[in-house]
């Protein structure tokens, strides 16, 4: 197994060859960054926003951190995997952008040539707090390359951009995917995110993504984690919102992946701005999900609602840590935050913790965490109408995950989303 000096070294050799071609702003950007990871290191336990998730023991792999690009891949990607779905099909291959097609109205480029066009100085790398976040911290300083998406001024785009990141190896990798996205003023879009592992080796994906919402403008933004139990994922993802604008983020996290860490957060910093995080984790085997959460109101007049839940089978653990921070100067803010989790197993467990930071006095703020297995009454109701009892659990599995799978806006995309609750989770349970 790979040490973590070991890992460490082969970092410092990326950033150095990442930081050869390139000077100016991007440079200085990815130096301070590396310095900020040196100095923090891998989070351990003892960070309070990592106590309870060992993030050490995934990383005790002999690692490939460099050279992915020369794996080969499929001729093709398709997104047949969602039956149905009709959209603009953008695929990723370890991170590095292999297909954009073209749409009116819509801007699609390597980070790389965005930086070196001009226009990408104002966004990339600007609004996360790195010191906070050692893995964004990690793949600022290391992205070997990413995409941008620019929607532009007044565009409604006709059909949901798929982004399908792809990832193939000939060894244990670590690599480092990187999206910015900016919808300009009076723009409209829907975003899918998919994943394909093609190898079976051990994959750490560790990425960032920069989402811009300007003034008035509508991002519907769809998260889908279903990977294989080789897999390891940490994500960062940052919305910043400007007035009248409105961001609703979806995280669905199916079984599989070993470790998947996501850290969503939304900062509202203009007025009359709405904010939606919608999140389902289903956790089998030993599977460890940790999803935490931060909605930033600065101005006043906003809204935000937030709604998480889990299910939990066999001996899988679930942590969920959600923030809403009111300002000073944000009077008027309606923010709301609830956590429920289904437990199928007395072995499963889950951490929850829902917070309030409140430094205004004219608001409306309310949080809530439950956690409990099966309702014994409505199991008891079901069965004394006929119903046998693995149906019924099945059915009340749904009935749970239906608050957040109604809230999907793309039935080709929300009938998937169902299936995989059916197929994941509605069989046996313990």
């Amino acid at each position: 197994m790979t040490d973590t000096v070991s890992l460490y070294d082969q970092f410092q050799a990326l950033h150095a060859e990442r930081n050869s071609g390139r000077e100016g702003w991007l440079k200085d950007i990815r130096e301070a960054a590396f310095n900020t990871f040196t100095e923090l290191g891998f989070p351990t336990i003892k960070r309070e926003d990592w106590k309870y998730t060992n993030v050490l023991p995934f990383l005790k792999e002999e690692f490939q951190v460099e050279q992915l690009h020369s794996v080969a891949f499929p001729a093709t990607i398709s997104d047949e995997s969602i039956a149905g779905l009709d959209a603009h099909i953008i695929v990723l291959q370890n991170g590095r952008l292999t297909n954009a097609p073209k749409i009116k109205g819509v801007k699609i480029a390597t980070i790389n040539d965005a930086v070196d066009l001009g226009g990408a100085e104002e966004y990339l790398a600007k609004s996360i707090p790195v010191e906070k976040h050692p893995f964004a911290a990690l793949n600022t300083a290391l992205f070997e390359d990413g995409i941008v998406i620019e929607i532009e001024k007044n565009v409604q785009v006709d059909k949901p951009l798929h982004i399908i990141h792809t990832y193939n190896s000939l060894e244990a990798a670590f690599v480092q995917p990187r999206i910015l996205v900016i919808s300009h003023k009076h723009s409209h879009a829907d975003i899918i995110e998919t994943t394909k592992v093609l190898s079976n080796y051990t994959l750490f994906s560790n990425s960032v993504t920069e989402v811009y919402v300007k003034e008035n403008a509508q991002l519907n933004h769809y998260v889908l984690q279903s990977e294989p139990a080789t897999s390891r994922f940490v994500s960062f993802r940052q919305a910043t919102q400007e007035k009248d604008s409105l961001y609703n983020n979806y995280t669905f996290t199916m079984p599989g992946a070993a470790l998947v860490r996501n850290n969503l957060i939304a900062a509202l910093k203009g007025t009359n701005v709405e904010t939606h995080m919608f999140g389902l984790y289903l956790a089998s085997d030993n599977q460890l999900i940790d999803n935490h959460t931060s909605v930033e109101h600065q101005q006043p007049n906003c809204f935000s609602n937030e709604l998480y839940k889990g299910v939990l089978k066999d001996t899988s653990k679930a942590i969920f840590s959600g923030r809403i921070h009111v300002f000073q100067d944000a009077q008027k803010t309606n923010a709301f935050q609830q956590n429920n989790n289904l437990l199928l197993s007395d072995k499963a467990t889950v951490d929850s913790k829902p917070q309030l930071e409140i430094y205004a006095d004219d608001v409306k703020c309310s949080h809530g965490s439950t956690a409990g297995s099966f309702n014994k009454e409505s199991l008891f109701y079901l069965q004394s109408r006929g119903i046998g009892e693995a149906t019924a659990r099945n059915m009340l599995v749904a009935a749970f995950a239906f608050d957040v799978t109604s809230k999907v806006k793309i039935p080709a995309l929300r009938a998937h989303i169902e299936h995989l609750i059916e197929h994941n989770l509605t069989e046996n349970y313990d």
